[in-house]
C-alpha cells in the first residue's frame, strides 16, 4: 500500500483490501506488551468487509458501517478453570466500515484507526468495558 509523491500519481491505487487490513492488525497485535502479548496471541483475527446481518441484530444495529470492530469471546475476567470453552475468541475487523470512518474523519493516518479498533477489541478480551477503555483511551471523542 504505497502511497504516491504527487497527486498526479494517485492513477492505479486501490482501497486497502482484507489482506492490508489484516496485515496492519497483526502489526499492532505483536506490538502488544508482555502482560498482554501471549493472551493476545491465543485470539483469532478476522477481517471481513461488513458485519454479518446476525452480529447486527445481536448489537441491535442496522447500518452495517457502524461497526468497525467486535469481540466474540469471553473476556479473561470472566472465565473459570472449571466452564469448559465456548469457542474460539474471534476480534472481527470490518473494512469497509473502518474505511467509511477513516473517510468521514479525514484527519489521521489509516494505521491509526486500525490500531485504536484492534486495541479496543483486545481490551474487551482482557475484560475491559466500554467505560474502562473510555477512561484510558480518550481517541473517539
Amino acid at each position: 500500500m504505497d502511497l504516491p509523491d504527487s497527486t498526479s500519481n494517485w492513477n492505479g491505487l486501490t482501497a486497502p483490501n482484507l489482506d492490508d487490513l489484516a496485515q496492519l492488525a497483526e502489526e499492532v497485535r505483536a506490538a502488544f506488551p508482555p502482560p498482554f502479548a501471549d493472551p493476545a496471541r491465543q485470539v483469532l483475527l478476522r477481517v471481513e468487509e461488513l458485519a454479518s446481518d446476525e452480529m447486527l441484530a445481536d448489537l441491535g444495529l442496522e447500518d452495517p458501517l457502524e461497526l468497525t470492530g467486535l469481540y466474540d469471546g469471553t473476556p479473561m475476567t470472566e472465565r473459570s478453570v472449571i466452564d469448559p470453552p465456548q469457542g474460539p475468541d474471534i476480534v472481527w475487523l470490518f473494512r469497509r466500515a473502518i474505511l467509511d470512518e477513516w473517510v468521514a474523519r479525514g484527519d489521521f493516518a489509516l494505521g491509526d484507526l486500525v490500531a485504536n479498533v484492534v486495541t479496543h477489541e483486545f481490551a474487551h478480551h482482557f475484560g475491559w468495558s466500554d467505560a474502562d477503555i473510555a477512561r484510558i483511551d480518550r481517541w473517539w471523542e
